[in-house]
């Protein structure tokens, strides 16, 4: 009867390691390959810093206000409701669009948010907020199709007929949404109110989600060049408050 002959402890030990080991070439190509990843996944966060750079400014900063040219329109983007009131993030970006009415740097505002479904109405509530603050129904128009903020841009230009706008939002978002805007066709300049100053917490939470936010804002502009939700029909409530205001940074009536 034959002996099976098999390797020595130590012999089977080394076989293994050089089983399970990967070669030098297989670890470059991970690397590589995680490199690639990261550079793809950064790049449109790049792309929307660059873009945005030098069009925008952080409200509250020093001499902030007389960095911000005059423009057509406040183009305030929804950002929540809680009971049916502006979330304490969207009642900023509407005191910092309601400064920009007031001091002469817009000529109207813009109100785009979501209003989907019948309980939840974002740019009526955003209205009411700012009647508070001072601001007239006259120089209001309402979007209640600015899903997001991809669509709120192109239905700035395409079914409001702005053409230039000074986009309010939150510090973190300005870039993405100023890019947007600015790849949308509208010669826009960007103003964020700098959340993280009162809530810290959830400001890092929404800042992190810009990642993500962001890839999708590069596929749908430059990529797919998605239609919003709503393209139309075109509407010119904004077109007939701004020629009653035809002057740059006179506030309407």
């Amino acid at each position: 009867m034959g002996r099976y002959v098999g390797h020595s402890p130590t012999e089977a030990r080394s076989r293994l390691r050089l089983f399970v080991r990967p070669s030098r070439t297989a670890l470059r190509r991970s690397y590589q390959g995680l490199v690639l990843l990261s550079v793809l996944a950064l790049a449109p966060m790049t792309w929307a810093w660059l873009a945005s750079s030098g069009h925008r400014v952080v409200a509250g900063t020093d001499g902030w206000l007389a960095r911000v040219p005059g423009s057509q329109a406040a183009l305030v983007l929804g950002a929540g409701l809680y009971g049916g009131r502006p979330s304490p993030m969207l009642a900023d970006r509407l005191d910092v669009a309601a400064e920009l009415y007031h001091t002469g740097k817009v000529r109207a505002l813009l109100l785009s948010g979501d209003n989907s479904r019948a309980d939840y109405d974002e740019p009526t509530a955003m209205r009411d907020h700012l009647r508070a603050k001072g601001v007239p129904d006259a120089v209001m128009v309402l979007d209640y199709a600015g899903f997001d903020t991809w669509d709120s841009c192109v239905r700035a230009r395409e079914v409001f007929g702005a053409e230039r706008v000074t986009v309010v939002t939150q510090r973190f978002h300005l870039p993405r949404a100023v890019t947007l805007c600015r790849t949308a066709g509208l010669d826009a300049f960007g103003v964020g109110d700098d959340s993280s100053r009162r809530w810290a917490a959830t400001t890092y939470q929404y800042a992190a989600r810009e990642l993500a936010a962001t890839a999708k804002g590069f596929a749908d502009a430059l990529l797919l060049r998605s239609d919003p939700v709503f393209p139309g029909p075109r509407e010119t409530s904004l077109t007939t408050i701004l020629a009653r205001s035809p002057h740059p940074g006179t506030p309407g009536p």
